[in-house]
């Protein structure tokens, strides 16, 4: 595989993963609902999200920081609201 290609399929996967979040951000900050949402989940989520955006920007993978970094402000956002409303 070419460079090039690798990098398309680390951005497309950046953006896959990252957008899985968004719907979840909506309905919780819509609702101010989070019941049925794991605290546990989220803290180790939110934890394990840090780890690989310090382990993208030291390896200076674009996509690694990309991904993560954006997750990370939209799991945050569930974490606040879980805390906050829960």
């Amino acid at each position: 595989m070419t460079p090039a290609l690798i990098q398309f399929f680390g951005f497309a996967a950046a953006f896959c993963t990252t957008a899985a979040y968004l719907p979840q951000v909506i309905r919780v900050w819509r609702t101010r609902q989070t019941k049925d949402i794991s605290l546990a989940m989220f803290l180790v989520m939110t934890v394990g999200l840090l780890c690989w955006l310090v382990y993208g920007f030291s390896i200076h993978d674009l996509p690694i920081i990309l991904c993560n970094g954006s997750a990370l402000v939209m799991t945050s956002i569930i974490l606040i609201f879980k805390l906050r409303h829960g």
